[in-house]
């Protein structure tokens, strides 16, 4: 059984048992979040939403928060002595698919 889900703008396969790695949640590692917007739910029959199934949730546990690698952002125009260097690390959290009920 997984559901698709919608959480922080960004769609999400969660399947239970399941590791995601989500963008950073203000959440101490070890709390209960629980994800209301559920698109599709796969189980003996397949649950469509329009846009949400009703009544559908997803319950997931904070794991950890961390940071990805770094990434360079470079900004140049040729001829007119313009260059920018910026480096950036986005920050996120892993959280561990608990239950899907439907």
């Amino acid at each position: 059984m997984y559901a698709l889900v919608e959480f922080m703008g960004k769609q999400y396969k969660a399947e239970k048992g399941a590791l995601l790695k989500v963008e950073k949640i203000d959440a101490e590692p070890g709390a209960s979040i629980n994800i209301d917007k559920v698109l599709l739910v796969s189980g003996d029959a397949v649950k469509i939403g329009s846009p949400y199934v009703q009544g559908a949730k997803v319950s997931a546990t904070v794991e950890s928060h961390g940071k990805d690698a770094k990434i360079i952002v470079f900004k140049y125009k040729p001829k007119k002595d313009y260059r920018r260097k910026q480096g950036h690390r986005q920050q996120y959290s892993i959280i561990k698919i608990a239950d899907i009920s439907a």
